[in-house]
């Protein structure tokens, strides 16, 4: 089996990524209304909105709302 090219590699400046694209996944906000956040419990990021906090392991930790399961059927439906 043939190796496919290689797409990264570590350059003379340092840089190791020759064809990754720049930035990132998350869209930027200059509000703090519309930046993203992880659910605790499933890890998924999600815009603020779609999160509550809930006490977790005596902690409060940033869940999703109504739950993870329910708020997946309802992207997925709309």
């Amino acid at each position: 089996m043939a190796k496919g090219e290689v797409k990264t590699a570590v350059v003379a400046d340092g840089l190791r990524y020759k064809t990754k694209a720049p930035g990132s996944p998350f869209r930027a906000s200059a509000s703090f209304s519309g930046a993203t956040m992880s659910c605790f419990m499933c890890g998924k990021h999600r815009v603020r909105s779609q999160l509550r906090t809930r006490q977790v392991l005596g902690k409060s930790q940033t869940v999703c709302a109504p739950s993870c399961k329910a708020l997946d059927e309802s992207l997925e439906q709309g």
